[in-house]
């Protein structure tokens, strides 16, 4: 068992410690006199104190069905009777090791939650391959830690969930849905739409952050629109075609994640993923669910989105949401549009929202996921 020393904490890991401390949420109890938060630095200054909590870290390795994945369980030291979260992935993050679930140790296990991150299949240390796997898929492979949490001593097994960000939101409400034994869900700028007028309005947003004008970004789009119609069977073969090489040499083209070729629509992929719709999703999931949206995603139609789930939720009580002030993608606030759009920077940094910190910690506190027999220190 190692401390977390191995994960860098996210530019938001001073925010997370007052809000935890405005919130009035105490820490569990830590028998040990080590450092908890890692610094840049394992040596210890001469006015260091001990720290309330811990993190201990520590390998596993789980079964789902043909795939044996590899992870890190987060624990605060000396933790019992513990919540716990296992983490899905954004699609260009898979990595435990990932900058964007860093925080996650940080802002739970004080709280008393103990925190499952895992390399997704086919990525790291984890076998399987992940061609071929589709959402339920994904969602069984978290559905599977969870078992693996829930034999652990030290955690409550009634009190397990998921928490995801962006396409890994989708997956933690399927989960949800298909667990009989999970506690809540957390998803995390997950569009409320099908994929394909999220990818219109990604693309729309990219191309003019980065400076094209109007013109080409219709351009852009009209073909995405063709080919999307090839797909789905309602134009034939030629059209599309002609419609994406009209736009091949353009210096954007990338940006519209479109195919140079076309394949046939009854073996491909894209007509069933392009139509996935995660309302009916939603409507499934009767354990408590959080789905906050940032403000400022350039990435997903945050304004249909909530005009959507503000259909469901006189009917869905459990079911609470909020759009997170001047929050990007990623939950974070400083970084530039321009790399906001870049998906290589999706996972290089992790939340620094104030906000963000606040309501996950409100909502976990108030359906019962934070430490119930955790007591200040005194004169703390």
């Amino acid at each position: 068992m190692d401390r977390i020393t191995g994960v860098q904490p996210s530019r938001g890991r001073n925010v997370l410690l007052a809000i935890l401390t405005l919130a009035g949420l105490s820490a569990p109890h830590a028998a040990s006199s080590q450092s908890g938060i890692p610094t840049d630095s394992s040596k210890a200054v001469p006015w260091e104190a001990p720290a309330t909590t811990i993190i201990d870290a520590e390998e596993r390795s789980f079964r789902s069905g043909d795939a044996t994945l590899s992870g890190t369980l987060y624990t605060p030291h000396g933790g019992t009777n513990l919540a716990a979260v296992v983490a899905f992935h954004g699609a260009q993050a898979p990595l435990r090791d990932t900058p964007l679930y860093s925080h996650l140790p940080h802002m739970l296990a004080p709280l008393g939650i103990a925190v499952f991150v895992f390399d997704r299949r086919g990525s790291g240390r984890s076998g399987g391959k992940l061609q071929g796997a589709d959402y339920a898929a994904l969602a069984d492979d978290g559905i599977a830690a969870q078992k693996m949490l829930a034999g652990d001593r030290r955690i409550d097994p009634a009190r397990i969930g998921f928490w995801g960000l962006s396409q890994g939101g989708w997956i933690a409400l399927l989960a949800a849905e298909r667990s009989p034994s999970a506690a809540f869900a957390i998803s995390v700028s997950a569009p409320l739409t099908s994929p394909e007028p999220q990818m219109l309005f990604a693309i729309a947003n990219s191309l003019r952050i980065k400076g094209y004008p109007e013109a080409e970004i219709d351009a852009a789009l009209n073909a995405r629109k063709a080919v999307a119609a090839y797909y789905r069977g309602e134009t034939g073969r030629p059209p599309a075609q002609a419609a994406l090489d009209g736009i091949l040499d353009r210096p954007w083209f990338d940006l519209t994640y479109l195919p140079r070729a076309l394949t046939d629509p009854k073996t491909s992929r894209w007509p069933r993923e392009m139509a996935h719709d995660p309302m009916p999703i939603v409507r499934g999931v009767k354990i408590p669910a959080l789905v906050l949206f940032g403000a400022r995603d350039p990435w997903i139609p945050v304004q249909t989105s909530i005009d959507r789930i503000g259909t469901i939720t006189a009917e869905r009580p459990n079911i609470e949401w909020a759009v997170i002030a001047g929050a990007d993608h990623t939950m974070s606030t400083g970084n530039p549009p321009i790399e906001q759009v870049d998906p290589h920077y999706m996972g290089d940094d992790g939340p620094d929202s104030p906000e963000y910190f606040a309501r996950v910690a409100d909502w976990l506190s108030r359906h019962g996921m934070t430490a119930k027999s955790a007591t200040p220190r005194p004169g703390g």
